[in-house]
């Protein structure tokens, strides 16, 4: 029977073309990779533009209020879309959002055909057929005993980067976190299925790996007890990959022998993305962080201590429910001491089923909106100021592509995840040089762009 239904899909999605936007994290664009390799493998044809697409995939995030009403407007905007190249359009809806309302998603979207969930994405080419075949509506949140996402075909968006997912799901609860709530509990991979996926990788020619998971610096705990995340970016390091990066880590899990693997291992990158959400030790208790602020500052202290140089970045929430002025200037002067890289700062928004939605708060948003630009501010002073580092520097630059505002400089990525620019050489083709690494003399340190000139010969 599952035969049948299978070549039944495939022939209704053969030469049907389609097209993803992602919104969210990172563990969202590798779900989107997944996504369209198994389209891709149902014999489907990826499309720019939607007005192009017999399918148009959303995969949702749900951390913001403001997702969901993107998402709403999106699916809306598809009805003034002229009619699909075969006649009829199937909208799909997946990722977090999809996950946390299921059905309840039709009362706010009414053209959406199928809703699936973060733990059913292996069934999506089937739901997006069947509703070809039948008209129908169809809306599949879990399934026991069907394929991970890991082995399902991708479509990467690049023959030089990887994103491998270690672990899914997170065990925290952070007061205003709905991940746990829609991506389940930690579940990590084993070690061997992610050195092994990694070393196909390096085979392919990928230079570059991103380790994911809600919380890397827990990968492990379910299966052998305590954390082995250092254990695993050494076994990792000797698949002989350039370059690993890895996201999220919290703070309370970073262990010693994780910075020593990070310091000891060339290919792990000299950048951490260590989320500290606020300044105030107060204000993390009611996050339910489970560290303070002196905790985080000696934390860093260590890990500078070990890795000199390192690029710090950073989450921070604005307008938690009960901050005060006094909470907000810890989170000033926590940042100015660390001296981020860059941070991602965003405006606390209420979520719903989360502990902090419960917890009553009067600020003006005038006022919060007054601290969030004070905050833009002071990371914009310390980027700046860490950039300065790199002036006179000779730096390896992984070439990404060229800049959206001028086709004639290209732009890659340097080890501590800075943005690179310079000149493309004379004769130079941006297609010979996309997954190279060229040495890039740094004469201009901005904000949050480095620039130079390209020095010897693309490798």
């Amino acid at each position: 029977m599952m035969e049948t239904m299978d070549l039944s899909a495939r022939g209704a999605l053969a030469g049907k073309t389609y097209l993803i936007r992602t919104f969210g994290c990172q563990m969202n664009l590798h779900d989107s990779e997944r996504v369209s390799g198994l389209l891709d493998s149902y014999g489907a044809l990826e499309v720019a533009a939607p007005e192009d697409a017999d399918i148009v995939v959303f995969m949702t995030c749900c951390v913001r209020e403001a997702a969901d009403q993107r998402l709403y407007g999106q699916c809306n905007s598809m009805k003034s879309l002229p009619t699909a190249p075969s006649g009829r359009r199937v909208i799909a809806v997946g990722g977090c959002i999809a996950q946390r309302d299921g059905d309840g998603l039709l009362v706010n979207v009414d053209n959406v055909d199928v809703i699936f969930g973060t733990h059913a994405i292996a069934r999506v080419a089937d739901l997006i057929s069947q509703a070809f075949i039948d008209g129908e509506r169809h809306v599949l949140i879990d399934e026991e005993g069907i394929a991970p996402a890991t082995d399902m075909p991708w479509h990467r968006a690049t023959s030089y980067h990887a994103w491998v997912p270690i672990m899914t799901g997170c065990n925290n609860f952070c007061s205003y976190c709905i991940v746990p709530y829609v991506r389940g509990r930690e579940k990590s991979r084993p070690m061997e299925e992610v050195v092994d996926e990694v070393t196909g990788l390096v085979r392919t020619g990928v230079r570059e790996v991103t380790l994911l998971g809600q919380n890397v610096n827990s990968y492990g705990r379910d299966l052998f007890g305590s954390p082995r995340f250092a254990e695993l970016l050494r076994r990792v390091g000797d698949t002989g990959v350039e370059r690993i990066r890895f996201t999220s880590s919290h703070p309370k899990d970073l262990l010693p022998e994780t910075i020593d693997a990070m310091a000891d291992v060339p290919a792990v990158m000299p950048h951490l993305h260590l989320a500290v959400q606020s300044g105030s030790s107060r204000i993390l208790k009611l996050m339910n962080r489970r560290y303070t602020r002196e905790d985080y500052l000696g934390l860093v202290g260590r890990i500078r201590d070990r890795i000199p140089g390192i690029a710090l970045t950073t989450d921070i929430i604005v307008g938690f429910p009960g901050e005060n002025e006094e909470d907000f200037l810890e989170t000033l002067s926590l940042a100015r001491e660390v001296g981020f890289a860059q941070a991602f700062t965003f405006i606390y928004s209420r979520r719903a089923g989360t502990p902090a939605a419960e917890i009553p708060d009067d600020t003006p948003h005038e006022v919060i909106l007054d601290r969030f630009n004070r905050l833009v501010s002071v990371i914009e002073d310390t980027a700046h100021a860490f950039n300065q580092h790199e002036l006179g520097r000779r730096v390896p630059v992984l070439v990404e592509g060229v800049s959206k505002k001028d086709d004639s400089i290209l732009q890659g990525k340097s080890p501590k995840n800075q943005t690179v620019h310079a000149p493309l050489p004379k004769g130079a083709s941006i297609t010979d040089l996309v997954g190279k690494i060229v040495d890039v003399d740094i004469d201009r340190a901005r904000t949050w762009y480095l620039s130079g000139a390209i020095a010897g010969v693309a490798r």
